[in-house]
């Protein structure tokens, strides 16, 4: 099995909340209820990251979400040039924690450079195996 989504989504700060939902009614179809809070808090950031530090003026972003049997793959890819880098911020910082969020949250976590932009994908496990129980 295998089902993928994507769209597009303009240079604007609703489109946040847009992707937040794109993605949360696509799990919620493909019956993923378990993975929902985890996922939209990781396309909130990459799709604030790609509106601040990504997306040129005038240009989209694209959400793609893809399942096979046993993961779910997000991405967000932009236009912009440059690659992310994940920050280890302070304590009082206000910023910076985005990255290092969805890093710690996901299964997995990338970076695909292109010869235009770049796509941050994360992965998560559909199901995990049961922990053996107490002899």
């Amino acid at each position: 099995m295998s089902l993928s989504q994507q769209r597009r989504f303009p240079r604007r700060r609703t489109s946040v909340g847009a992707s937040r939902d794109f993605v949360t009614s696509t799990l919620l179809k493909w019956e993923l209820r378990p993975l929902v809070e985890d996922i939209e808090l990781c396309v909130s950031e990459l799709a604030t990251n790609a509106l601040l530090h990504g997306v040129p003026p005038g240009r989209e972003f694209s959400v793609g979400i893809h399942r096979s049997e046993e993961l779910v793959r997000l991405e967000v890819r932009d236009s912009g040039p440059g690659l992310p880098v994940v920050q280890q911020p302070d304590d009082d910082a206000c910023s910076g924690r985005g990255l290092h969020l969805v890093r710690e949250i996901a299964d997995d976590f990338g970076v695909d450079d292109h010869v235009v932009g770049k796509t941050v994908w994360l992965i998560f496990k559909t199901s995990t195996a049961p922990e053996p129980a107490p002899s």
